[in-house]
Order: structure tokens, then sequence, then C-alpha cells
């Protein structure tokens, strides 16, 4: 299969996977589970924006599938805090070429990372983070996928 069909094939399974479950955390674990099992990359898991007890914002380690990873990641910072301040996907070629990469695995060598997107004001709630061991593994049909996905994620869930 190639890359699209292969992405065909995960949007055909994830809605019955998630369809009327509301623990979020569940949910998220499986779509982590299901991209890392159907696309085999390196390492696939959400951030959550979480506030701390002073009220500042931060992204928090969510459900994920790979090795050991950050707690924590700053508004802007890395490639998840500029996701989540540009509210838009971005796409690493080069983990290395991007400054202020945070390295929580020297084998990452490309990233793609989505935003999650609340109904109702569109707000980000959270980031779709995936690595990859090889230098430019994503591009637009990854990113034009996975936004889909986070999508039918974010409609499931009622966010």
């Amino acid at each position: 299969m190639n890359k699209r069909e292969k992405y065909e094939a995960l949007l055909t399974e994830l809605s019955p996977l998630i369809e009327g479950e509301s623990n979020t955390i569940g949910v998220l674990a499986n779509v982590a589970a299901l991209i890392k099992e159907k696309l085999g990359f390196f390492w696939v898991g959400f951030y959550l924006v979480k506030s701390n007890l002073q009220g500042e914002e931060h992204l928090a380690l969510g459900p994920f599938q790979g090795p050991i990873a950050c707690y924590r990641i700053g508004y802007g910072k890395g490639v998840c805090g500029t996701c989540w301040k540009e509210r838009k996907t971005v796409v690493v070629e080069d983990v290395e070429e991007f400054p202020g990469h945070i390295a929580c695995s020297s084998l990452s060598r490309s990233e793609i990372v989505v935003p999650l997107f609340n109904n109702s004001d569109k707000g980000v709630w959270g980031v779709l983070d995936i690595d990859s061991t090889e230098i430019g593994t994503f591009d637009s049909i990854d990113s034009q996928y996975l936004e889909r996905a986070m999508q039918i994620v974010s409609a499931s869930l009622k966010l």
C-alpha cells in the first residue's frame, strides 16, 4: 500500500474505534496506537493544554506510543509549542534544523505536529505529535490526512 492508501485505511478504522466513547484519555491512547500500528512511526502521541497552579498554560504529556517523552512543553517552544502558538500543522523535515527543537530522543529526525481544536471556540486543546527516525518522512499527504483524523477525534469527543 502506498501512503495515501494507508491513511485511507486508517480513517476507515478511526471513526468506529472511537464513536460514542467519552473517555478522552482512552480515545487518545487508542488513536495513538492505531496510527503507530498502521503507519509504523517511531513515536506517536498527544500533548494536552493544561494549567499549573499559577494558571500558566503548557502542553502536558498525554497518551502515547513509543519511547519515553518530555513531560511539559511551553507555549511557542519546540515544534509542539510552535504548533500550539501558530494554530496550524508544523512539518519539520530535519529536526536538527528547527530552531529551539526539544530533543526528547536523539533518534528522532523528522516530525509533524497537528493541532486539535475545541469545537465550541476553536481554541487548541492539544496537539498530535509524530516523530520519525528518518529525515524528510512527512509531507502534505501526512498533513492532509492527520488533520482530517484530528477533526474526527475532536468532533467525536465533543470538545
